[in-house]
Order: C-alpha cells, then structure tokens, then sequence
C-alpha cells in the first residue's frame, strides 16, 4: 500500500500545449519506479486514457448523475445514511486496475440541476482515496473551477503546461493568480514548457524570468512523441532514450517524485 503521505500533483494548460502528453509521460516515469500510484483525468476532454492505451467504461459523472438521481427521488428502503457508501462503492467500480497504476475518469461536466450536495459526499470520499496512493497525478482542464469545488483539496504541485508563446505564458501567469484568488491549497506552482526547440529556448526562459514565473522544466520537441501521437499509439511505448521522456524524468526528479 502507499505511504502514510500522499503527494499529489495536478496539470493544467491551455489546449494544444500537451499538457495530456506531460501528464503520460510522469506517470510513465512513476511507473517505471515502483510507485503506487493514481491517475485521474479531470478534463471534460478526457484525453489522459486514449494517451495512456486504455479504455474507460465508467465516470465520475455517471456516479454523479446516479446519486443526484438517488438525493432527489428518495425511497423508503434508502436512508441518507447509506448515500456516502453507494456512491463510494460506485467509485471503486469506476476505477481502472492497469497493471501500474490505478485510473479514474471524472467525465463532463454536470448538467441542469445543483450537485452540491453531492460534491460534499464525493469530496469526503476523495480525501480518503487518495490516501491509499503514494503518488495522484491529475490531468486538468485549463481553468480552475475544479479546484474551487475543492474535490481534491491538497494540490503539493500545479504544473501549467504551456508552449513557447506570450500568450501560453500569460495563461501560466493567469492561472497562478487565480490560485491564489481562489485561497485555494496550492503549496507550489510551476511552470513546464513543451515543445521547445534551440531557436526558443532562451525566449522561453527570459520570458519565465520576467513574468515571475517558477520554470521547472523544458520539454524538448521529440518527433517520436508526434509520431506516436498520430498513430495512437500510446506514449508509454516511447524508448527510454527519447528526448520528452528524459526532461520528464528530470522534473520528476526536481518535484522530490
């Protein structure tokens, strides 16, 4: 089982910049070193299994809509008292058992009607899943409405993703801001650039230094991450000597992983 001290990382970024490929290819890397380990995609989008190779049958939103639909039509055989353990056994049904790594899938958001009732149940759930892990890495969509719902509430790092552009690194800056606006319980945040080449380097870092911004890494553009990327194919299957997944375990390492 995990350790008593669970660290959980969460990745975030505007669209296109690989923040889904950053997120297979960390826990590719945690992978490969024995940690027990959990995986949540928590974009609408849900790249994070089609980039790790393998499918989902459940979400988090289908459990949701099945409680919401439990809260708002009650029985008289279904007590309150038994909500917290329906909808924590329909979560570990949820759950994909890979041989490495354990996935959950959030799914898309809610539709018509408040689920706030029901965010309190999954919020006291989460806190007690997570537990049993060594390592959380989630994979985020860009904005941070889910960090105001607070399902999980202990972030130890926020890595934004972000590629070589003025407008990914004002994302970056954006996002930080919202952190704290939010007092939400972020200990760090950093920032990643993908995709970087010779000729953007140094723009990338000067950029970094003048906006304030924590640069933890810097992805290299590895043309066996596109290749595999277009093949859909899974980036699990990169070699060891790929440029991406090199950086990768080097910001792991930075991140005490």
């Amino acid at each position: 089982m995990g350790y008593s001290v669970t660290k959980i990382i969460a990745i975030t970024g505007k669209g296109g910049t690989g923040k889904t490929a950053v997120a297979a290819l960390l826990i590719r890397y945690l992978c490969k070193n024995d940690k027990f380990l959990l995986a949540v995609d928590a974009d609408a989008d849900t790249n994070l299994p089609e980039t790790l190779g393998c499918e989902v049958k459940q979400t988090i939103g289908d459990a949701k809509e099945f409680l919401q639909e439990v809260a708002t039509n009650p029985r008289p055989d279904q007590p309150d008292t038994n909500k917290v353990s329906l909808l924590q056994s329909k979560i570990y049904e949820i759950i994909e058992e890979m041989p490495c790594y354990d996935l959950l899938v959030m799914g898309r958001p809610e539709g018509s009607g408040c689920y706030c009732y029901v965010n309190n149940l999954l919020r006291g759930i989460m806190d007690k899943l997570v537990q049993n892990y060594d390592v959380v890495v989630m994979d985020t969509e860009a904005g941070l409405e889910h960090f105001s719902r607070k399902i999980v509430r202990d972030i130890d790092s926020l890595i934004v993703v972000t590629d070589a552009s003025r407008r990914g690194f004002r994302t970056a800056e954006r996002i930080r801001e919202l952190v704290d606006e939010l007092e939400a319980n972020v200990k760090n945040v950093y920032v990643i650039a993908n995709k970087v080449t010779d000729v953007n380097r140094d723009q990338i870092e000067k950029l970094a230094g003048d906006l304030g911004l924590d640069l933890i890494g810097m992805v290299p553009l590895d043309p066996k991450v596109e290749e595999l990327d277009i093949g859909g194919i899974p980036l699990s299957e990169l070699p060891d000597d790929s440029i991406a997944v090199r950086e990768v375990e080097n910001i792991a390492k930075k991140l005490g992983l």
